[in-house]
């Protein structure tokens, strides 16, 4: 891969993280740009796993490997009680595998294609997860705003209940695109039968170097978050815009690379596979897990009340997603579509006060 001299920036970001910590700007550079040929390898590995096990798991091999190093940073996070930037940062996950990530694979495929196309029951059928995350995160922000000082106790007893909902949930969505309905994930016929002659990585291999590439991504990630609240406050921006916004772009770097390269080949099944089963993931498996680790590693435990303004974020990036992905096609004008409402939602971050909207 072309960009494969960027990974001189391992162990720069490693060096100057213990030769330099006072550096911060420097440390985040480092360490983001490291990121981006270790999201390629990821996304090569993960090429090569569908070519042989169909779109739909490489597509949930990707976005369960994508999410660990989110969901490492996030449990860090928890042990220091930092409630807010962890729910900051898993809706700017959400709403980023849904908006830049589906946007930019639909452009980027759209461009060379008049029209591309997917199984549009596979795509309602996650964007359904979605709507029920959406609602799950709506009733206990509703329930604090009504029960006010005295929701504490409550709340939290909603929260464990609602994770083992939300967890279950997943489990048979799993059981839904890996087995009984697993046809509807799978892809086209034409790609898998037109490159499997490409095919030149082992299962073993690849599930080697993506673990690897987790890995490493993982540490990375970890020495960008330490440097992220100095050098984000050296440029200038506030606390809202960097956790739902650059936390969640840099952490799903890897779904970024692999979506829009599978898009590009006119593979949009897997596209999709990966933006929207991302989200789902974080959604219904990497949120309640976290709900239900902090009772054990955080200092206090954390509820499932988002504020306000992350889940009206969460429902207007949901709502508009199955509006665009529900049909089976798409065209380089409908990723602009995902792409603005991405960006004006970035804007509105960027200029607002204070840690979160509210």
């Amino acid at each position: 891969m072309k960009i494969n001299w960027l990974l001189v920036f391992v162990p720069i970001a490693v060096a100057l993280e213990h030769i330099a910590p006072e550096r911060a700007l420097w440390i985040f550079a480092a360490s983001a740009l490291a990121i981006m040929p270790l999201a390629g390898w990821m996304g090569k590995a993960t090429e090569q796993l569908a070519e042989r096990t169909g779109e739909g798991i490489g597509g949930l091999l990707n976005a369960t490997f994508g999410n660990a190093a989110e969901l490492i940073i996030a449990l860090a996070a928890l042990r220091g009680g930092l409630h807010d930037v962890v729910k900051a940062s898993l809706a700017g996950s959400i709403v980023g595998n849904i908006l830049l990530v589906l946007g930019a694979s639909m452009l980027a495929g759209g461009l060379s294609r008049s029209e591309q196309h997917y199984n549009p029951a596979g795509a309602r059928s996650q964007a359904t997860m979605l709507t029920l995350a959406a609602i799950a995160l709506i009733l206990p922000a509703a329930y604090r705003a009504v029960a006010g000082e005295t929701s504490g106790a409550a709340l939290a007893s909603i929260s464990v209940w609602m994770s083992l909902v939300l967890l279950a949930v997943y489990a048979a969505n799993l059981v839904f695109s890996l087995v009984t309905h697993r046809a509807l994930f799978a892809g086209s016929e034409q790609h898998s039968g037109h490159e499997s002659a490409h095919v030149s990585w082992s299962i073993g291999r690849a599930v080697l170097v993506l673990a690897a590439a987790t890995a490493a991504i993982a540490w990375m990630s970890e020495i960008l978050v330490g440097a992220l609240e100095p050098a984000t406050a050296t440029l200038g921006l506030n606390d809202a815009f960097v956790g739902v916004f650059v936390v969640a772009i840099l952490g799903n770097a890897a779904e970024h690379s692999t979506a829009v390269v599978a898009a590009m080949k006119d593979r949009m099944d897997l596209a999709l596979s990966i933006a929207i089963g991302s989200s789902v993931q974080v959604a219904l498996f990497v949120a309640p897990l976290l709900v239900l680790s902090s009772y054990a590693i955080g200092p206090t435990p954390m509820d499932f009340a988002f504020s306000g303004g992350l889940v009206l974020t969460i429902i207007l990036a949901v709502w508009i997603s199955g509006q665009v992905a529900g049909d089976g096609r798409s065209d380089w004008l409908r990723g602009v579509q995902l792409l603005a409402v991405y960006l004006i939602l970035a804007l509105v971050y960027f200029f607002a006060p204070g840690s979160a909207p509210r």
